[in-house]
């Protein structure tokens, strides 16, 4: 029997199908309406994430049956326009979830007065057909060694939950980083830029720098300005220093001068060191494209050893499938380069052979000012996905990756995937 009352937070990732059991996409969140005057908000619709990764609106009534698992539309016919929020409405998951209120419950003394969080939002179909927000479920802070007590209370018991107030800041964002645990770092940005300011503020505040450098390195070159803005200067600069140092230098580069050089200052010497380097190249030339960490050796290094620090797991597969010998030392810009060993050659060595016996010297490398054209080029011409970058005196100053040219050859606003049209009705 379909369910005619359920909680938002079950229904985010269900299937969605049509009348012939074709899946549509997976439910991410739930449009509500909310009111001043705590009348019971009605709930619009669903927020429906395409296999294109597009989000579109579907209206509730076009929801035949809420199972367990699945929900099912009356209609295979949906409009694919992308989602945007309209005035007036609300995300239960995005916005709502996890916000400050208080309670009012004869029932619930103990609360009366006391800040609790969202847990969760009911809802449940009326006779109409219609869905309204019936009941909120309710818990206070985390106290040391135990677990929140859950309060399920009815929304006219509830205030804090007016549009107003619902967007001033502070709130937590529980429900929203659990929802990002385990998803790759692209995924999470993706879903980052779909929030709207406030919240996708309060998520970055929250990540810690490792995961937020992840993912801020995904999103397109005027969001990851827009997020360095609303972050304290202190914790901007220690996002940059967990950033991969290209990605910094790109970002840096966006932005003046002087504010450039004020958050080099407040980074650690050896993180901002490789990011000035950068900064002195070309955005679009081999040592503005390399990153100054690729994978460095000595030639007295054994192809065992070699193998264990391309296992690393912080590598994309690009710079893990090149190794590049030097004299010492060993970090950027190193003593005099002598060649390279592709991961292919590695493998096919005995553990104990040393990498200065199997090098590569007849790859020509990178000069630092080659435009991007000519990197491309390079890369198409010997069939790589990784280069060496050396200077005229044989220094190995950093390693261009495939990722990294393609990021650079893209049109302006590729991770756009999808036109910002407005939401349209079938």
């Amino acid at each position: 029997m379909a369910a005619t009352r359920v909680y938002v937070a079950r229904l985010a990732g269900l299937v969605v199908l049509g009348p012939d059991g074709e899946s549509i996409g997976r439910i991410r969140d739930v449009v509500v309406a909310i009111r001043y005057n705590r009348q019971q908000p009605r709930v619009h619709g669903l927020v429906v994430e395409l296999f294109t990764r597009r989000r579109i609106f579907v209206p509730i009534l076009r929801v035949t049956a809420i199972d367990p698992g699945v929900v099912t539309l009356n209609t295979g016919t949906v409009s694919l326009r992308r989602f945007t929020q309209r005035p007036g409405e609300m995300l239960a998951l995005a916005q709502i979830v996890d916000s400050v209120v208080r309670v009012q419950d004869p029932d619930l003394p103990d609360v009366a007065g006391v800040d609790l969080h969202v847990f969760d939002l009911g809802i449940e179909q009326t006779r109409s057909r219609d869905w309204l927000v019936t009941r909120v479920a309710v818990r206070g802070h985390r106290r040391l060694g135990r677990r929140r007590t859950v309060h399920v209370v009815d929304w006219t018991s509830v205030s804090g939950l007016t549009p107003y107030e619902i967007g001033r800041p502070g709130q937590e964002v529980t429900q929203l980083l659990e929802q990002f645990e385990g998803m790759r770092p692209a995924d999470v940005a993706y879903l980052l830029r779909e929030l709207p300011e406030k919240r996708r503020v309060e998520v970055a505040v929250a990540l810690d720098d490792e995961r937020l450098a992840d993912v801020v390195q995904e999103l397109p070159d005027d969001a990851q300005i827009e997020l360095l803005s609303h972050l304290e200067v202190r914790r901007a600069a220690d996002l940059l220093e967990a950033m991969d140092p290209d990605d910094a230098a790109d970002l840096l580069g966006e932005l003046p001068e002087g504010e450039a050089e004020s958050l080099l200052a407040l980074m650690d010497p050896q993180e901002s060191e490789p990011v000035r380097r950068l900064l002195e190249h070309s955005p679009y030339s081999a040592g503005g494209l390399m990153t100054p960490r690729p994978v460095v050796l000595t030639p007295s290094t054994t192809v065992a050893e070699a193998l264990a620090r391309v296992r690393n797991p912080d590598l994309t597969p690009a710079l893990a499938s090149m190794v590049f010998v030097v004299r010492p030392p060993t970090a950027t810009p190193t003593g005099r380069y002598l060649g390279s060993v592709h991961i292919q050659q590695l493998l096919r060595e005995p553990p104990a052979h040393l990498v200065g016996g199997i090098l590569d010297t007849d790859l020509s490398p990178l000069r630092p000012e080659l435009s991007l054209v000519a990197v491309t080029r390079y890369f198409a011409t010997y069939n790589l996905v990784c280069g060496p970058v050396v200077d005229e005196e044989s220094h190995l100053l950093g390693a261009v990756s495939v990722d990294d040219v393609l990021d650079h050859l893209l049109p302006e606003g590729w991770r756009d995937q999808e036109e910002n049209d407005e939401r349209g009705t079938a």
